[in-house]
């Protein structure tokens, strides 16, 4: 700005520095100094002082002001995040890296036709997607440190995605301890209903099956019996947490869990067995509540039961594409069910076309 307000005096190149000498006796036709070519090149320095100089600092405040807007957001605390972001004492988080971002829009144009995409926060696993989600829409976006690398988390089985989700129950757990309650959803699901009404009683956690046999429409809330492992089979994917000492305790010992068990290339550990494990092991000590099968299908029977999805048709609250691997997959597979919303819906989207 100080370059519009305070520019440097020009001096004239052309001028001459020295005095003129006493005027001669005889009588001369006055002489200008301001030739057509001087006034030109007068002309030409207005010109390069007055547009491009102003430019360059319009340049260097534009650069100043984005660089300020990153720090911002690169020193933003989940506690700043959570407070800006909550409604009613609820959050709704998802956690993405940059390759997952058409997921995440689609994922949102679902939530924004429940009218609850206000009181998501987007729990960034890199800065490419810190970035990219508060530029679009501020203040919705957070990082908790350390940052991850972005290409090495999205491969199913991978090291990269069990740090990546290995991080979940601990994002949870600092969320709980805020004070919020909290729904977890992963960003290959799709809304088709408000969820929240579902969500009855005072439990501690709320979670879905993630086995394919059908059960009754009026089937039992409890946490179901152990399988061929030894444990349940409940989904990770889809969770809503009060915070309470119950919650809290089920979070820590899925933390506990996964310590214990890490990733090795032997052994390629993911962090659904380690929540089923806290699950069943502190059953007695938190209220858990599984929900309706026919709202909270998994993809394993949704998308592979056309029989039963037509038995259960307007009860269908929120999709899940698992059982299935990779992008491309899942989103052919999306598509081929009109659930890929964000080719002709985006501008539904908080965050427009990504």
């Amino acid at each position: 700005m100080s370059a519009f307000l305070h520019q440097r005096p020009l001096h004239n190149p052309l001028s001459d520095p020295h005095p003129l000498s006493p005027p001669s006796s005889n009588p001369r036709k006055p002489f200008s100094s301001f030739s057509p070519i001087t006034l030109l090149v007068l002309l030409g320095l207005l010109i390069i002082l007055g547009v491009f100089l102003p430019w360059t600092s319009m340049q260097e405040g534009l650069f100043s002001i984005t660089n300020r807007s990153s720090l911002k957001w690169r020193s933003y605390t989940l506690a700043q995040a959570a407070a800006f972001v909550a409604q009613n004492g609820t959050l709704i988080v998802c956690a993405v890296s940059e390759p997952y971002l058409p997921f995440l829009n689609n994922w949102l144009i679902s939530i924004a036709r429940q009218k609850h995409q206000d009181k998501v926060l987007v729990i960034a696993e890199d800065y490419g997607t810190l970035y990219k989600v508060n530029e679009r829409w501020p203040g919705h976006a957070v990082l908790i440190p350390p940052a991850l690398d972005a290409q090495a988390a999205h491969k199913f089985g991978s090291q990269g995605f069990f740090n990546f989700t290995s991080r979940r129950p601990r994002h949870l757990l600092n969320i709980l301890e805020l004070g919020y309650s909290v729904m977890y959803n992963d960003v290959d699901m799709v809304w088709l209903a408000d969820p929240f009404p579902y969500l009855v009683g005072n439990h501690d956690v709320y979670f879905t099956d993630d086995m394919t046999p059908v059960k009754p429409l009026n089937h039992s809330h409890d946490l179901p019996p152990p399988g061929k492992k030894g444990r349940t089979y409940i989904c990770s994917c889809m969770i809503f947490l009060r915070p309470t000492s119950g919650a809290k305790l089920i979070m820590k010992k899925w933390i506990e869990e996964m310590q214990q068990e890490p990733w090795s290339r032997a052994k390629k550990a993911n962090d659904q067995p380690a929540f089923n494990w806290a699950l069943d092991k502190n059953a007695a000590q938190a209220d858990l509540y599984l929900l309706s099968q026919a709202a909270f299908p998994t993809g394993g029977l949704y998308f592979k039961n056309k029989t039963w999805v037509k038995e259960t048709n307007g009860m269908h609250v929120i999709i899940h594409n698992n059982y299935i691997l990779g992008f491309e997959k899942k989103i052919r597979r999306f598509h081929d069910y009109g659930l890929w919303l964000v080719d002709d819906h985006a501008h539904e989207s908080p965050l427009g076309r990504i």
